[in-house]
This record gives C-alpha cells, structure tokens and sequence, in this order.
C-alpha cells in the first residue's frame, strides 16, 4: 500500500532547477509522499518541467514559507 495525494503532508518537494551554483532558480513543481514499505516515493506534479532539472529533496518546514530555498 501507498502513500498518496490524499495524505495529509508530504515528505518530499519536488523542484525544477535552472541553472548552476548561487544563480540557480528553484522552482517547486510538486510534492512527494514515501510509500508505506519505505521502497519509494508516491509523486504528485503541478508542472512538468521542459528543461532543467527536478530535483526532489526531503520536505523541510521552512519549505512553507519560502520558495526556492532548497538549495
């Protein structure tokens, strides 16, 4: 059995990242929930990015009050 969309809060974020180093832009795109047997991550997109990057990386609290702060 899976986590889904429909749990309370994920566990994951998932970013488009342009570009390199401190002028990289993070841009979330949707978010990520661990599955129940700890064998994966149930994702959820509001975007599909074209280009860049996506990176998905533990969600953190201070991911609530910010975008892009993920680096």
């Amino acid at each position: 059995m899976t986590k889904t969309a429909n749990d309370k809060r994920p566990t994951h974020i998932v970013w488009q990242v342009m570009g390199e180093g401190d002028k990289a832009r993070w841009t979330r795109i949707g978010a990520g929930w661990a599955n129940h047997d700890g064998k994966g991550i149930t994702l959820s997109f509001d975007a599909i990015p074209m280009n860049g990057r996506t990176v998905v990386r533990a969600f953190a609290e201070t991911e609530n009050a910010q975008e892009g702060g993920a680096q």
